[in-house]
Order: structure tokens, then sequence, then C-alpha cells
């Protein structure tokens, strides 16, 4: 990773995502600032539902687990209706969160931070931080000989623990992937308690931030800034990159089978694959908005969410909107049934049922 290029690069990441998210990303600080809310519990704050949000699940009871700025973690158990906050051991943006077919659920956000929980969202664990994924990068390069990656992990420490990490897969096993800003990437097979870094077996020479990634079978699918797409057969242990007919960053993908994908992106962009990658198909998504999330529904319908606030659905040929509703940017959605999807912004969460009106708490 060539970090002095990345360096003049670092107000891109927060221009970028700040487009994406209004002032989710602009809460970028110091590498002391960071330390410090690694390790200051997350205020206990009214409404909590009405802050930043920007990314939620649902447990295997139901619940909806949604988490945001500040080291936010809301939990819902009557469909959106009414929302509480749980304690966490941070006070970082969290950006995204997962939850398995028990109660077990993961969330990641800036500084690196890894949280961990086992009973549906209630509490939480730190397992990883910016410092300790430093640690991992230098074990790696100093095990590889590599004096560009070597380098790479110095610059990495040096910096301090601000490093954002934007997306996490959670196996039924409780294997975790997470990525990140500046090519940043790491595995657990346990749960989070020991951690591999994975950012040398991606072809990323330059570090690309990487924003999203699905798994469906042993396929992985990792997107970043520039069109990178990074494809895996056997459960990560080897990546191949993937050409697509567009070079500007993807912000999601979906895996609607082991060989069929949906990207999408800056410029509305969104691509599908039905072939593992080797061929695309550009879809109409009706307007130039970044296209900023997606959820895919038990059912196999896929939904988007966009900078202009469209709540869109894929067809066989464009994306079709569900709401005629205007609203501001979306940051994040999640289908909870075949009726109800919950939209995440600047101004907290909401309820959408598909062809009605948008519902607040």
């Amino acid at each position: 990773m060539n970090w002095k290029v990345k360096q003049l690069r670092n107000g891109v990441l927060g221009s970028v995502l700040c487009g994406i998210s209004v002032g989710v990303f602009a809460l970028v600080s110091s590498g002391a600032d960071f330390a410090d809310a690694l390790q200051r519990p997350a205020v206990q704050i009214a409404q909590a539902e009405k802050a930043v949000l920007l990314g939620a699940a649902t447990s295997a009871s139901g619940r909806i687990v949604a988490v945001g700025e500040r080291g936010l973690v809301v939990l819902s158990d009557d469909g959106g209706v009414h929302w509480r906050q749980a304690p966490t051991p941070v006070s970082v943006t969290l950006t995204a969160v997962r939850f398995g077919a028990d109660q077990r659920g993961v969330a990641v956000g800036h500084g690196g931070v890894v949280l961990t929980s086992t009973d549906n969202g209630e509490s939480w664990i730190q397992r990883l931080d910016g410092v300790s994924v430093a640690q991992l990068a230098a074990a790696e390069a100093e095990a590889s000989g590599d004096e560009l990656m070597q380098e790479s992990a110095r610059l990495l420490r040096d910096e301090g623990p601000d490093k954002p990490l934007l997306d996490v897969h959670l196996g039924e096993a409780g294997e975790l992937l997470v990525v990140g800003a500046y090519g940043l990437a790491f595995s657990s097979s346990d749960f989070g308690q020991t951690w591999t870094s994975w950012m040398g077996r991606l072809d990323n020479p330059d570090g690309m931030h990487l924003y999203s990634v699905r798994q469906h079978g042993q396929v992985i699918v990792i997107v970043g800034e520039r069109g990178l797409v990074l494809r895996s057969t056997d459960s990560g242990e080897h990546f191949t990159p993937v050409d697509i007919p567009y070079a500007g960053s993807l912000f999601t993908v979906e895996l609607l089978s082991p060989s069929e994908m949906v990207v999408a992106g800056l410029k509305g962009t969104v691509l599908r694959s039905q072939d593992g990658g080797g061929s695309w198909q550009a879809l109409d998504a009706g307007s130039s908005a970044s296209l900023t999330a997606s959820s895919l529904a038990a059912n196999g319908s896929l939904y988007f969410v966009s900078q202009a606030g469209q709540v869109l659905m894929l067809g066989p040929r464009r994306l079709t909107p569900v709401s005629s509703q205007p609203r501001a940017a979306l940051n994040g959605i999640l289908v909870i049934n075949p009726e109800t999807v919950v939209l995440l912004s600047g101004s907290g969460v909401s309820t959408l049922r598909l062809g009605d009106e948008e519902r607040r708490p």
C-alpha cells in the first residue's frame, strides 16, 4: 500500500462518505481523540433513535438493532415502533451491524472498532480497535518480508487508531470478516477472540477503501473505491480482481446466488452479473443520485436507498421506486418483513410500509 499517496487522499474519504450520509464521517478527528473515544462508553441520551444512524440488522428473535454516531446502539422489539438504547463500551461512530441465526451479533466502526454481543444486542464487548489493527498489519508485514508492506504498517501505527471499519460479515459458526478504509481487512474464526490480517491476500496495492463485503456459501465478494471488486470462491483463501465497466466507487454489493451479484455506488451506478463477474449488465437507477446501501429480503427481493432519499427495488432492467414520498439522504435500509423496511438517515430511524407512507417512532 502506498501510504504516502493515501495520506494525500486522506480528506477524500471524509468528503466522499459525507456525501453519502450527511455528517456521519465528518466525525473524523485526531488520533488522540479516537484513543479517548475508544475507552469512553457511549453516553445514554434521550431519543437516541433520532440520532445519526448508519446500519441495522435483525436478530434471530426478530429484534431490530441499529447503530450510529457516538457508539450508539438502539433496539426495537416491536417492528420499529418503540426504541431504547443499549450500552456500549466506546463512543466512536459505528458504521455496520450483523446478526446470525442465534443471539450473536457484531458491529464495526471508526477507530478500527469491532464489538460483539451474545445476548441479542443488550450488551457489547470490544474485540478489536485501531491499536490492535496496526499490530496485526505489522505482524503480517513482518512475516511477508515485503518492505512496502512493512513501511505501510509503520505508517498505520504512527498515524494512530483513527481508521474506520465500514462493513462486516458474520458466518454461521461465528466467523468474522471486517473491511474498511485504506484496504483494512481482518478475519476471525472464533467470534473475535483472535484475528488475522487479510490485507496481504487482497490485490489492492494502492490501499483502496473497502466499503462492503458479502458471502454466499464459499463465495466472498468485497467492493470498494475506483470500481474495485474482489471475489473469492474458496471462503477467502484466495481473491481475484473482477473487471467491471465502471471506475467509480461502489458502496454496496449483494449476492443473490454464488454466481449472481449486484453492485451499486456513485452516480446511480448499478451493475449485475449472473456469471461470477464474467460479464455485466448496467441497470437504470432512474437518477444520478449515489446509491448508499442495500438490503436483500428473504424472498430474494433487493432494495436500495440513495443520497437523494429514494427507496428503490431491483427489477429485470432497472430500479423501481417503491415510495414517492420525498425524504432526506438515506444511509441504510433493512427489510424486516415482506411489507416493511427500516430506513436510516441523519435524522434517525423510520419505518416504511412498502407502498404506504413513512412512519417515524
